[in-house]
């Protein structure tokens, strides 16, 4: 296969109003024909969101934005396409911003390679939707978690040995047996 796909950089810039350093970053192999609303949501998984009931949209540089119609209230931007726009009107070098979730804002920047790339060689597959295959970074949790499902404040006690917690299903984990 020919060298055709777009190799993109997506930097995770911020969210939940904290400016985040150093950047953790994904970076996604896309074919020109996928479609920005596959990139939204690769850019989600590869970012371990998992609500994803939460409206997105791309601003180009030009300030072109980009977002799903049908999720909108009637109050969508006057310039906003529908997500059945392609990828191949991305260029080389080209710069644009991902926002996903309005009220905490997790803001990317997105960078499209240089050069392009074969799927088959830097993926091992020709995938259906754009596809992570290099990646870097602690990620946040979506809503600020650090542990648990209720937001308790402290971090409980760990078990002693380390693994002493989990069934016996691997050699290491439970209680040892003596």
């Amino acid at each position: 296969m020919a060298r055709t796909w777009l190799s993109i950089r997506v930097d995770l810039v911020s969210g939940r109003g904290i400016d985040l350093w150093p950047r953790p970053g994904r970076i996604l192999a896309a074919a020109r024909s996928h479609t920005f609303a596959q990139l939204a949501r690769s850019i989600e998984l590869a970012f371990a969101r998992w609500d994803l009931a939460h409206l997105h949209m791309f601003t180009l540089a030009d300030g072109t934005e980009i977002a799903h119609l049908a999720d909108w209230d009637g109050d969508a931007p006057d310039n906003c396409l529908d997500d059945s726009l392609k990828l191949n009107q991305l260029t080389v070098g080209e710069q644009f911003a991902y926002v996903f979730d309005f009220g905490d804002d997790w803001t990317h920047l997105c960078t499209v390679d240089a050069s392009r790339i074969d799927p088959l060689e830097t993926v091992g597959i020709t995938p259906p939707t754009p596809t992570a295959y290099f990646g870097w970074g602690d990620l946040p949790d979506q809503y600020g978690r650090r542990f648990d499902l209720d937001g308790r404040a402290e971090l409980p006690t760990p078990p002693e040995p380390p693994l002493a917690d989990l069934p016996p299903i691997l050699s290491e984990w439970g209680t040892p047996r003596g």
